[in-house]
């Protein structure tokens, strides 16, 4: 079990950085408009670089990782079916707005692949970095489609379009593929990708930072507290339990219980406004759940690790 001391050194690189993020785009010229790019040059371009990468640099055998996918699947499909219950739970869902929910849940169950990438490689180093880039692969899909499909009746978005054209599901894919033919990235490209994925871990941090509001944090509070305490909460309960149901090693149950407590997606309340549902407020969830973060992470990997 790490003591508190590790883990102030473990979190503080991200953290700060999300921090910085927001005193940046707050306080200086480079506000939400610069902001946008970045997310745009991230989620299109370096985080699929590094996602590939991850994958690929080390030999991946699936019948070693099987356990850890299985696990991880059944904690996404908890999540959503949490999520979705919210407005059927007694006294609770009586102050749940069925719209205002459907944009939310999603906050629920998504998770921030940048923080969990970096925290992952802090854990477990590159095998670390391999095992999360195969839960992404596998969840990004279960994830994405269980925050696009309660609102999907309101909207003319296309849910198998909008998966299929997803550039980190299409990294992933590509990485397995390339893996588990046999085929290696040559040598000489190694520095450059490398260097890609670092850009992108430090950048897309930054950008969570940025996209950070408080204004709409108190709107809706049974809401807000239903979505937090399953991410934040019931999430890495749920996560300890499979761990020990399928018997992980270290590194895995350490990576899935970090995939558990890792806060939301940054990118959720850009979803949600897309679709026509409530931005600001899904922002304010988001903001609200990097802050917890500080606190579910230690309580999953030191208090249930």
């Amino acid at each position: 079990m790490l003591g508190p001391v590790n883990f102030a050194q473990l979190l503080f690189p991200d953290f700060s950085l999300i921090l910085v993020g927001y005193l940046v785009c707050r306080f200086t010229a480079l506000n939400r408009t610069v902001w946008e790019q970045a997310e745009v040059l991230v989620y299109y371009f370096l985080f699929p670089v590094l996602l590939f990468h991850s994958i690929t640099r080390s030999p991946l055998d699936l019948g070693e990782a099987s356990s850890l996918i299985g696990a991880g699947v059944m904690l996404g499909l908890s999540g959503i079916a949490m999520a979705y219950a919210l407005p059927f739970v007694p006294w609770l869902g009586r102050h749940i707005d069925r719209r205002e929910h459907a944009g939310a849940a999603q906050v629920a169950f998504r998770f921030n692949s940048f923080i969990a990438l970096a925290l992952a490689e802090r854990l477990a180093g590159a095998r670390g970095q391999l095992l999360i880039a195969v839960l992404i692969g596998f969840c990004v899909p279960l994830f994405n489609l269980g925050a696009v499909w309660p609102m999907a009746r309101h909207s003319r978005t296309g849910v198998v379009r909008a998966l299929v054209r997803n550039p980190l599901i299409i990294a992933t894919f590509a990485g397995l593929a390339v893996n588990l033919m046999g085929l290696r990235v040559p040598e000489w490209l190694v520095p450059t990708l490398t260097r890609i994925g670092g850009a992108s871990l430090a950048v897309g941090l930054l950008a969570a930072g940025a996209g950070m509001q408080f204004g709409k944090m108190t709107q809706s509070p049974a809401l807000t507290a239903g979505v937090l305490s399953i991410k934040h909460l019931l999430m890495p309960l749920v996560a300890l339990a499979l761990a020990r149901l399928w018997r992980l090693d270290a590194a895995q149950a350490a990576v899935l219980l970090a995939f558990s407590a890792t806060p939301t997606a940054s990118s959720a309340y850009v979803l949600a406004a897309r679709m026509g549902y409530n931005g600001p407020y899904v922002a304010g969830l988001v903001t609200l759940s990097t802050i917890l973060g500080l606190a579910s992470l230690p309580f999953a990997l030191g208090v249930l690790g």
